[in-house]
């Protein structure tokens, strides 16, 4: 029997350090950086808006009216990158179902992980016979004509703590053996990834701390990356670039520091993860595991 709907899961991913790579080319655009995925994440389920059950006037009239129809954790909401991934996939309705107990735009690379699960699913329910990798671009691409991400895509693809020397669009990176290890974070408010990665000035700031950044991990002799050293540059990282400016992000770091932890800023929200548990924390699991089917 044929299945009526699909199911995927991609992963949450924390932004440490990134640099802007972007180009009039979104298939070209994509970032360097550091970063690493979690166990928590988007689970999407998908079905078509319009099935043998449904097929009335009524229905399929409501259903062209719309682009599609989007919920994320029960509430329907405007999604253009998960839109956009659809309608790069097919020109058929569907129903899409985001479940997700992180926030959106809090820097866990929701939308990332969205559009990803979404390809997944998609992909499986219509049979359209798309590798894992042309999905993962197309979701990607998404990311970039939305502004809404330049590597989380990637990150989650692969799953794991990466480091990415080359824009992510290449889809090189190099996984660092660091995973099962506990994060605490907690989140304040979150920032417009859109206005950020657009603007000139910002952008100019934050790649030149980024390669500095860089320099430094590659710098390192693989025995001696270890995610105290790796939080530590994301620090020098976050005040470099200019974006470390929240108070509470800024305290919440400093009473981190005082009790002996490490802390940085997620990139891109106000919000901190730490390698200690910290007044107001919740906690989240480095995982090694990409994207993939449920």
């Amino acid at each position: 029997m044929r299945s009526l709907t699909a199911k995927a899961f991609a992963p949450g991913n924390i932004s440490c350090i990134f640099v802007i790579r972007k180009n009039k080319n979104p298939a070209k655009s994509g970032s360097l950086g550091l970063g690493f995925t979690i166990n928590k994440g988007a689970a999407v389920t998908i079905k078509k808006a319009i099935n043998s059950k449904e097929r009335n006037k009524k229905t399929i009239k409501k259903i062209k009216k719309n682009k599609n129809i989007i919920y994320f954790n029960n509430e329907k909401i405007n999604f253009p990158t998960v839109n956009s991934v659809i309608e790069k996939l097919t020109k058929e309705k569907v129903i899409v179902n985001i479940k997700s107990e992180l926030p959106l735009g809090a820097g866990f690379g929701l939308s990332g992980a969205s559009a990803l699960a979404t390809a997944y699913a998609l992909n499986k329910l219509l049979k359209l016979k798309k590798s894992k990798k042309e999905l993962a671009l197309i979701a990607h691409i998404a990311e970039v004509e939305n502004l809404t991400g330049l590597g989380d895509v990637i990150n989650q693809y692969y799953g794991g703590f990466l480091v990415k020397y080359k824009p992510s669009y290449m889809f090189k990176a190099e996984k660092l053996s660091i995973k099962n290890k506990l994060i605490h974070y907690r989140y304040f408010n979150g920032l417009d990834t859109k206005k950020v990665i657009s603007n000139k000035k910002i952008k100019n700031k934050i790649n030149k701390a980024g390669i500095s950044s860089l320099n430094k991990i590659k710098s390192l002799n693989k025995k001696d990356i270890n995610l105290k050293k790796l939080i530590g540059i994301s620090k020098e990282f976050s005040a470099g670039s200019g974006l470390l400016k929240n108070n509470k992000v800024k305290n919440a770091i400093k009473e981190i520091e005082k009790n002996n932890g490490n802390a940085s800023m997620i990139m891109l929200g106000n919000a901190v993860f730490s390698d200690k548990k910290f007044r107001g924390s919740k906690k989240l699991i480095i995982t090694d595991r990409g994207a993939h089917l449920l």
